[in-house]
């Protein structure tokens, strides 16, 4: 279940801080550390979430 949430970690990290980008932009917050956090946050927020999603689908 490990490597499945590791696979599913990169995919959900992704796209968790590519939005966290996104809305640090909109915002107005374009300085090069506001986005580096903004990415970070949305990296380590997809943790319990890849977490979550892989228990469902290997469980079932």
């Amino acid at each position: 279940m490990l490597r499945l949430a590791l696979i599913l970690h990169i995919f959900i990290g992704s796209t968790l801080a590519g939005s966290a980008v996104i809305a640090a932009l909109v915002t107005g917050y374009s300085t090069l550390w506001s986005i580096l956090i903004a990415a970070l946050a949305g990296f380590i927020a997809a943790v319990p979430v890849s977490a979550i999603i892989a228990r469902k689908l290997y469980c079932g």
